[in-house]
């Protein structure tokens, strides 16, 4: 189930941009590996190394900011980010993370590179398990959960629409 996320967390600054997500010489890549080779490369060159599926990114304020670019979530999913939660997110990454399927959270959390963190978005609770901090967040609304469990908006609405046919 989506509502529940549990992995060790990459920590990150202040206003990461998508060209530091996926720097854009490596924007025409058509493979997703391709592509997931290269994420955080601006700013972690062995980020796309050592990332391991279910790991969190923990950021500060205005995450993914810069130019609307897809491939950045859809980059950041591949390479096995599980979610993200920064103390705020540039708006079209936001919508173009959800489109995607990734969970992005809202909060202020006191976590460090390598410490592991458990999110509950059904209950709104984020812990931080290497210091035993509890942090409260707003609780994902159901449709939220389910859009995040279909793999995003296009696979959930195709989704919908067989089960109404």
């Amino acid at each position: 189930m989506i509502g529940k996320i549990e992995g060790k967390v990459w920590k990150f600054r202040d206003s990461i941009d998508t060209d530091v997500i996926i720097p854009g010489r490596y924007l025409r890549a058509l493979n997703l590996d391709d592509l997931a080779a290269h994420v955080m490369e601006g700013e972690d060159e062995t980020f796309a190394r050592n990332v391991e599926k279910g790991d969190i990114i923990v950021a500060g304020w205005n995450f993914g900011c810069g130019s609307s670019r897809e491939q950045a979530p859809v980059a950041l999913k591949h390479a096995g980010i599980s979610a993200i939660v920064a103390k705020s997110f540039a708006r079209i990454f936001y919508r173009n993370a959800v489109n995607v399927g990734m969970p992005v959270v809202v909060a202020d959390v006191e976590a460090e590179k390598g410490d592991v963190v458990s999110i509950d978005l059904e209950k709104g609770i984020i812990k931080n398990n290497s210091t035993g901090k509890t942090f409260q967040i707003k609780p994902f609304k159901e449709f939220m959960l389910q859009i995040l469990q279909n793999g995003g908006l296009v696979k959930h609405y195709l989704k919908m629409k067989e089960n109404k046919v």
